[in-house]
């Protein structure tokens, strides 16, 4: 029944299960939960909290490590419950929904209110981009008493969270509530504007606005980095790693085979009436789905939603265990089997395959794929990788075809060649230890300097960069900086 919406399909998790799930926490000496967590959340303490019924004080307890728990809430693979003593032996606490009931309680009684500044400091501050670091280090550093102005080239703010998740995994009210306190605590929101005057007019590649999911080519002003920089005392970049990763095999070119952003975009557009229909619809085609991950399991959710004759998802890995390995011990980040909402609903994954061929018919439209299977082996120096099968070629129908095999780092045009910015040895950009990039004033921070990683590392990493950006600009700051550049935790 539920794919005749598209809301969310959280099924409802009454108080008692919850204040029991609370109950359940050990409140351990060394709470592991916390190594698991890149935003050091308080997770032992608002567990007894909500247990206690004290719902106030526990969303008081997971503001002060996170932004924006109703996100996490929803969208985190939550880490901590891979960490979470109880499963040594037993399923961990339900940590990622006890945070979801606290935040979605929190809002229902109007207890999530702006938070202005006593004073301003005269100072301004460029945010490039309005993903999840972007609005974590706006939100703080307005707060701090800078005027924040964030930059986004899309028609709302919101990045991914807005144009790469779809409505039945987070539903856009739950953004758009959020970017309202934002705007009632200061920040101001420039959309439709891009930033940088290199490399960003080359429509329909990958990386430019088009191939990072610009659906319909709308009216986008551009910017030079040299202007921010008269306007602005700092600028801390966070447009994220948008660069798509492609498949270099015969026909590629042909019609029917799009990056996931250009088609979920689009999707989410439609859903919310910016666009009459979606540009790519899945009805009644045969959809292939290259790539595992969560990504691609959104592709699968949307496809099936639009009424997709089938919908098949290819994974060049082996599958994954129903349970944790003898190799992957707790409290490392547990390598197992996991199956989100939409793979309930259906579709077919197929792991240890590689596409060798695209094939079109004489319209060049995608028509089927070639497929081999492919088996771990170890070469002379005991590496394992994956070689083809032979004789295992096989041919999968296809009308759609949506590329989800991740990403590859920030685009390198734009500001990034403007500037003249450093990047590591990944393409990523290089920050320092104050998360300043090789230009003096200028700071970035999530997936743009890291890679493609998880939402808690963005919010985690746009509310360390804040911090750095308000003590470049006041000497000092009284900003939590739970994250340094390169830190890790235990997985």
């Amino acid at each position: 029944m539920r794919l005749r919406d598209w809301k969310e399909v959280y099924e409802p998790f009454d108080e008692e299960q919850t204040r029991a799930q609370g109950a359940r926490c050990m409140d351990c000496g060394i709470a592991f939960c916390h190594e698991g967590c890149p935003l050091g959340n308080l997770i032992p303490e608002w567990n007894d909290m909500v247990y206690r019924g004290d719902w106030s004080d526990a969303i008081e307890r997971l503001h002060a490590t996170n932004n924006f728990p109703e996100f996490t809430g929803r969208l985190c693979p939550a880490p901590c419950e891979g960490s979470c003593v109880l499963g040594i032996n037993a399923e961990p606490v339900a940590i990622e929904r006890i945070e979801y009931e606290i935040a979605e309680r929190a809002w229902d009684e109007g207890w999530v209110r702006p938070i202005r500044p006593q004073e301003r400091t005269g100072k301004r501050v460029a945010v490039v981009g309005s993903g999840p670091s972007g609005l974590a280090a706006a939100q703080q550093l307005a707060r701090a008493g800078h005027r924040v102005v964030v930059f986004e080239r899309a028609e709302k703010p919101g990045g991914l969270l807005r144009y790469g998740i779809p409505e039945f995994k987070m539903e856009k009210s739950v953004l758009d509530r959020r970017l309202e306190q934002l705007i009632d605590e200061g920040v101001e929101f420039r959309c439709s504007v891009a930033v940088g005057l290199q490399g960003t007019a080359a429509d329909g590649e990958p990386g430019s606005l088009r191939g990072a999911g610009t659906a319909s080519a709308p009216d986008v002003r551009v910017v030079s980095a040299a202007e921010l920089s008269e306007e602005f005392d700092a600028i801390l970049l966070a447009a994220g790693a948008t660069k798509p990763r492609d498949l270099e095999v015969p026909g590629r070119s042909l019609e029917g085979v799009h990056f996931a952003m250009e088609y979920l975009k689009p999707s989410t557009m439609a859903q919310e009436g910016t666009l009459p229909r979606p540009l790519i619809d899945a009805k009644g085609k045969h959809v292939i789905i290259i790539g595992g991950g969560d990504t691609g399991g959104d592709c699968l959710g949307t496809a099936l939603r639009q009424g997709a004759a089938s919908v098949t998802q290819l994974e060049i890995l082996p599958a994954p265990p129903e349970g944790r390995a003898a190799s992957n011990p707790w409290p490392t980040w547990p390598v197992i089997l996991r199956t989100s909402p939409a793979h309930e609903e259906g579709g077919e994954r197929v792991y240890q395959v590689t596409t060798s061929e695209l094939m079109g018919d004489d319209a060049n439209h995608i028509t089927a794929l070639r497929t081999q299977r492919v088996e771990p082996v170890l070469d002379a120096a005991g590496t394992s990788r994956l070689e083809p099968v032979e004789g295992s070629d096989e041919e999968i129908r296809a009308d759609l075809v949506l590329l989800a095999m991740g990403f590859t780092g920030p685009e390198q045009g734009g500001v990034v060649s403007e500037l003249g910015l450093e990047l590591d040895g990944r393409g990523n950009v290089a920050a320092g230890s104050t998360w300043m990039t090789s230009r003096e004033g200028v700071f970035v921070c999530g997936d743009m300097t890291r890679g493609q990683s998880l939402i808690v590392w963005a919010i985690a990493e746009g509310r360390s960069a804040a911090a750095a950006v308000d003590a470049f600009l006041m000497e000092e700051t009284d900003l939590p900086a739970p994250v340094v550049p390169g830190q890790a935790v235990l997985r």
